[in-house]
């Protein structure tokens, strides 16, 4: 089960992906916009690090690489965590809100320390992924993920590593 916060729409009668800015500032989704725009094409994982921490208030540990183009949340990526030595594949996206017809909902994301998340990963709000766990390529992590753990496909499969060998 992820741990959501769920909250009304504003106006029952629209949507509320389309009253997003009055549950959030215009212009704070303009800057975060901005900086997670640059910081997808910006090559220094160090320097990566520290927009994203400094401009965005995500808790990113040393050592942790967030390859190109990964997308992490617009609205709330200071809901974002991740441990120290990390690897963020290629095009992954970190979501931390669902804005769903009557209700949007909003939920940490926390991936632990020496997690390795493969390319194309879809992670959605309210989940945590375990120390030492891998992500296969292409995965919608949908619920946690524990410790040492092997996840893959959609639906979520999750193996023990030791298992594995």
């Amino acid at each position: 089960m992820r741990r959501l916060d769920r909250f009304k729409a504003p106006d029952d009668s629209i949507n509320t992906l389309f009253q997003v800015y009055k549950t959030i500032s215009f212009w704070r989704a303009f800057k975060n916009t901005l900086v997670i725009e640059f910081g997808r094409f910006f090559p220094w994982m160090g320097g990566k690090r520290r927009i994203y921490r400094a401009c965005l208030g995500m808790e990113i540990g040393e050592k942790t690489a967030i390859a190109y183009k990964v997308m992490p949340d617009l609205f709330f990526p200071e809901k974002i965590t991740i441990g120290e030595n990390s690897i963020i594949g290629y095009h992954t996206t970190i979501l931390t809100h669902e804005y769903v017809l009557s209700e949007y909902r909003v939920g940490e994301v926390v991936i632990g320390r020496n997690v390795m998340v493969g390319a194309n990963v879809t992670i959605l709000p309210g989940t945590k992924i375990g120390d030492g766990a891998i992500v296969a390529a292409g995965a919608v992590v949908s619920k946690d993920i524990p410790p040492e753990s092997f996840a893959y496909g959609n639906p979520l499969i999750i193996k023990e590593k030791a298992t594995l060998e």
